[in-house]
């Protein structure tokens, strides 16, 4: 794939994206002044579809990575997409009552303003345009909001496991009298939710101090 090419797709897929999440966003800031906390109660019905899209679309970033046409490391970008795919599908999706919760609307917008962010930043560098404000923020943002992001995840499994536990929801029994009960699997990936935040935490940070001060160089020579 030559340059112009690669440039074209990738423009493309961020304004998908960023399309996808300011609807999303857009939709849930007007639903929320409209109805107020009622509005939280359906909020997966009217924005559900979407959001799963945007993020099976996603899954197509580790592609982007491994054949090379985006820079970033390709695990800690998996761990990312695997929280979200995992507290989604599995945890949400498959749990109608779970759907009703207040954390699923925090969790929801906590992870459409980073996307905005960072779809805006990603789709402009594209094209070759630049804003150090929009730059530093798409740095930044993900320091106070990533933890949240996981806290909020933890808390949507917690809130989840006495569903899954009564109706036996994703549940499957196994020949040999061998079972995979999911609320287990559930409290497992709930202690890895906090070790994989510290490594992507710990990498992002790395990655942002790198960046800036590149940066800054960059815009002290212009």
């Amino acid at each position: 794939m030559n340059r112009y090419r690669k440039n074209v797709y990738l423009f493309i897929y961020y304004l998908i994206q960023f399309c996808g999440h300011s609807w999303i966003l857009a939709n849930m800031t007007v639903r929320f002044f409209s109805f107020g906390k009622d509005s939280m109660a359906d909020t997966f019905y009217a924005i559900g579809l979407v959001m799963r899209v945007c993020q099976s679309i996603s899954l197509l970033e580790l592609l982007h990575i491994y054949i090379g046409i985006e820079s970033n490391q390709l695990f800690p970008r998996f761990l990312q997409l695997t929280e979200r795919v995992t507290i989604l599908f599995g945890v949400i999706t498959s749990q109608e009552e779970v759907q009703e919760k207040c954390v699923v609307c925090v969790l929801f917008i906590l992870w459409n303003l980073l996307d905005m962010v960072r779809y805006t930043y990603s789709m402009l560098s594209v094209i070759g345009t630049s804003y150090a404000a929009l730059t530093w923020l798409s740095q930044t943002l993900w320091m106070p909001i990533y933890p949240l992001c996981v806290l909020a995840e933890a808390f949507t499994i917690y809130q989840s496991l006495p569903y899954f536990e009564s109706f036996g929801t994703n549940s499957t029994v196994l020949p040999f009298d061998l079972s995979t009960c999911f609320p287990y699997v559930l409290k497992l990936y709930l202690m890895m939710l906090f070790i994989g935040m510290y490594f992507t935490y710990s990498h992002l940070y790395t990655e942002r101090k790198d960046f800036l001060r590149v940066f800054s160089v960059k815009q002290k020579n212009v």
